[in-house]
């Protein structure tokens, strides 16, 4: 696409979409899974997400009483984890655009008593309705290949995290090595669509999936994207070859 399409385009999986529909499409992919979210990601995983995400919550090192923000926190799985790092007198946002993964969300919070220092908003990762310097850190997990310009996003979750903070990404990413990769492509476009398709009964839902990860930028890219944003001593750590990728970054 040329730099003037690009402005007026995007991709939505392996689809060139306009921009304005991306936000739509993806809308429509999360309401018609919310309710199998958790279990589609124990399924498709072998249950290994649920390690990584308490490795980025060891990354935060939040302190009782600290502050901080999930963006496309969803069913909060980033946020509890956090909010017991926080303590009684922190506070944890779960900030997504989509109201189902929230609810859901809410519902589990609740269901594991944690009711007064997690707060649920829905807004977009592009335009994050919090001050300036409000929070420790901001996390997005597994959530920011579905936003439509990641450097708005970044840029975002840099300005509401304090001088000093961490904006800490963990996302599917690309393997280095030639034999998983091509293990991994397999399972990706075919067994995952098709658990998709006997759990919630939306296999193209899961194809997206699949679709987005290989168009999401390489480690290198979203660590310079990163940079741009205004965050220094950027790095990342692969997980499990590259699997997905744990990229940091502090505000300076």
């Amino acid at each position: 696409m040329t730099d003037d399409n690009e402005k007026k385009f995007t991709l939505f999986g392996n689809r060139v979409v306009p921009v304005e529909e991306k936000e739509t499409l993806v809308k429509g992919v999360f309401d018609s899974v919310a309710d199998k979210y958790d279990l589609m990601n124990d399924l498709m995983s072998l249950f290994t997400h649920r390690v990584w995400k308490r490795i980025l919550a060891a990354e935060t090192g939040l302190k009782p009483g600290e502050r901080a923000i999930d963006v496309a926190g969803g069913t909060a799985d980033i946020a509890l984890l956090m909010a017991a790092r926080a303590g009684a007198h922190g506070r944890i946002v779960v900030y997504d655009i989509n109201a189902q993964m929230l609810k859901a969300g809410r519902a589990k919070c609740i269901d594991r008593g944690f009711l007064k220092n997690i707060r649920y908003v829905q807004g977009n990762a592009e335009e994050i309705s919090f001050e300036d310097n409000a929070f420790h850190c901001a996390t997005v997990g597994f959530g920011i290949r579905n936003v439509t310009h990641l450097d708005r996003a970044f840029a975002e979750m840099t300005r509401v995290v304090k001088p000093g903070g961490k904006v800490i990404c963990l996302e599917f990413s690309r393997v280095n090595n030639a034999l998983l990769g091509k293990l991994y492509d397999l399972y990706s476009f075919n067994v995952i669509p098709e658990i998709g398709r006997v759990v919630t009964g939306n296999r193209g839902a899961y194809a997206y999936l699949a679709e987005s990860i290989r168009k999401f930028p390489p480690q290198e890219e979203l660590k310079k994207i990163m940079e741009d944003a205004g965050l220094y001593k950027v790095r990342y750590t692969n997980v499990f070859g590259g699997v997905a990728a744990m990229h940091v970054g502090v505000k300076v």
